[in-house]
């Protein structure tokens, strides 16, 4: 009957040794993979001590299964602390690693020396197994239910610091590594208290084999190094690239070898031949790459595709091994800006001859691409015209008094900059940009990132042109409107007069609009409602000084809308 049960036990290791061969994933910690070939050999010496006939034959068994506390929970250990993220110096892995070793090695001594057991131990017959028994334990034995102990208790240490310090680690998980780890220690030193005929150390191992598996499979989910990687990868939008220190090629994906098709001549561990562009212009990039940078990206034109290549150091655990690339072809996007680029630059070089018909076609190209990007937003149709005629509107009542001492050239500047503010939206994907409803919190932080891209993209478009008011003033709406005076804007949230007076502006009008404007997830708002709501914020949200000209410009603004309105062109 014993030996029946020390066989299934054996077998439904190897089980679960095949069972973790089916779910491994590279990225799995090391300590698990030995946890799991430790197992059935642990198993096995308790079939090889079931069977024996002779004492010797039984003690070659009982050696064996003294890898599990010695090793087992060792592993156990340094898996539990790699799970809980907590760190573990490598001198104090070492110190552990060593002990374990040397209280095994006297556990080999038994039957040759007194230092683990005291003279010979007698072999015994029960339920058709063999057991061994006068066991007299010898000093070593103590040190080495010392060290079983104390692990246990590092373990369990790990697991309470982690349970109440680290609310990244999943509280189930950490559940599971308890449950694990106690049903261990409850086979090793409670198994004789419940059956003294069979040794039930084999059934917690399995046990406790089977929570890790079902932990590391949980782990893969928690793990964004994982999902995220692996998505890319089976997407095939990346191309990956990797060579060693001596700058020979190692691997690369399909993905590259589409992007880059000399990556496919190229054999791995030889240095590159017969691939003039790698050699003339990877290779010497990575001779420049400096120890102590962590990346560096460049962006290639090869015929006619762009693609932007990232370089990073390749480690392996703490060494530095070689640098690979991540490849992307960013064709649309910086045709797109060089089509850009290049259209000013040809105003540019108009503008000696042609200045007032030059100002009128950047006017319109303006116009045009913020016209553009706002037919890709399902939900603000119209919102450029009516926002420029709103700042045209404040402007002529600030012009009136002038207390703030704006010049005709800025407010000229800024009724020509308003209609580029949400410019920065063209960087926004259209599954968030389009979407009928409102934004999940998540889709609104991508959102908000258009003041930031908005700035970036028009520093581009508007480098080196000769205004360069209007070049400040058009960077600034795009990149300040939705910052608040109190402070709680984005994307940098400036408080005050920090915030430009161009973009304070802007912000009562884009609201203004968004207020008294119908959108796919509200209906339009009252002049009253609305008027109610921009009072309200006044000193909060927007520039308490610019409240009467806002007061005095209401009812034209009103007029205005209810003019769209009867014309069928409100939204």
């Amino acid at each position: 009957m014993a030996m029946v049960f020390y066989y299934s036990m054996f077998a439904l290791s190897l089980l679960l040794v095949v069972v973790y061969a089916f779910i491994f994933h590279k990225h799995f910690d090391h300590n698990l993979t030995i946890l799991v070939v430790l197992v059935p050999i642990i198993n096995f010496g308790f079939v090889v001590m079931g069977e024996a006939s002779l004492i010797e034959e039984a003690l070659v068994g009982l050696k064996v299964t003294y890898i599990g506390g010695c090793f087992l929970l060792l592993s156990t250990v340094f898996l539990i602390f790699h799970t809980c993220g907590l760190p573990l110096k490598p001198w104090l892995r070492t110190v552990l690693i060593a002990v374990s070793v040397g209280v095994y090695a006297t556990a080999l001594t038994i039957g040759h020396a007194d230092i683990f057991y005291k003279g010979m131990p007698e072999l015994a017959i029960s339920n058709g197994a063999a057991y061994i028994t006068g066991k007299h334990y010898g000093f070593m034995h103590t040190i080495f239910y010392v060290m079983v102990g104390v692990y246990y208790a590092v373990t369990l240490a790990a697991i309470i610091y982690t349970f109440f310090k680290r609310k990244q680690v999943p509280k189930s998980i950490l559940i599971l590594i308890l449950l694990a780890v106690t049903v261990a220690m409850i086979g090793f030193f409670g198994g004789r208290f419940i059956t003294k005929d069979i040794e039930l150390l084999p059934a917690t191992y399995n046990l406790g084999m089977i929570i890790y598996l079902i932990i590391a499979s949980r782990l893969r989910l928690y793990d964004p190094s994982d999902s995220v990687i692996d998505t890319i990868i089976k997407n095939g939008d990346t191309g990956f690239a990797s060579f060693d220190n001596k700058l020979r090629f190692l691997s690369t994906n399909d993905t590259a070898k589409v992007l880059l098709p000399e990556l496919s001549y190229l054999k791995v561990d030889k240095p590159v031949q017969s691939s003039p562009w790698i050699e003339a212009n990877l290779l010497p990039w990575m001779r420049e790459f400096a120890i102590g940078t962590e990346q560096d990206s460049r962006l290639f034109e090869i015929g006619e595709r762009f693609y932007r290549i990232i370089l990073s150091h390749l480690k392996v655990g703490y060494f530095r091994r070689g640098y690979q690339f991540l490849i992307t072809d960013v064709t649309p996007n910086e045709q797109y800006i060089r089509l850009i680029r290049d259209y000013n630059a040809k105003l540019e070089g108009e503008v000696a001859e042609k200045t007032a018909h030059i100002e009128e076609m950047q006017n319109k190209l303006v116009l045009g691409m913020a016209t553009m990007v706002e037919g890709r937003d399902n939900s603000t149709g119209g919102h450029i015209k009516r926002t420029s005629d709103a700042i045209a509107i404040l402007v002529e009542e600030i012009k009136k008094d002038n207390r703030l001492n704006l010049s005709p050239s800025f407010c000229l500047c800024l009724i020509k900059a308003a209609p580029m503010h949400d410019l920065g939206k063209i960087a926004v994907d259209d599954r968030i940009l389009r979407k009928p409803g409102r934004f999940t919190p998540e889709e609104f932080e991508i959102m908000k990132t258009h003041a930031s891209e908005g700035a970036k993209i028009l520093s581009r478009i508007l480098d080196g042109i000769d205004d360069q008011q209007f070049h400040d003033i058009a960077i600034n709406v795009a990149h300040y409107h939705h910052e608040r005076v109190d402070g709680s804007g984005y994307p940098k949230g400036l408080k005050g007069e920090e915030i430009p007076i161009e973009a304070r502006i802007m912000a009562i009008a884009d609201v203004y609009d968004a207020l008294v404007s119908k959108r796919v997830y509200k209906e339009r708002m009252s002049f009253e409602e609305a008027d109610k709501i921009i009072m309200g914020s006044m000193g909060k949200h927007f520039d308490k000084s610019l409240e009467p000209y806002y007061v005095s410009a209401r009812p034209k603004l009103e007029a205005y809308y209810k003019s769209l309105e009867e014309k069928g062109q409100g939204n």
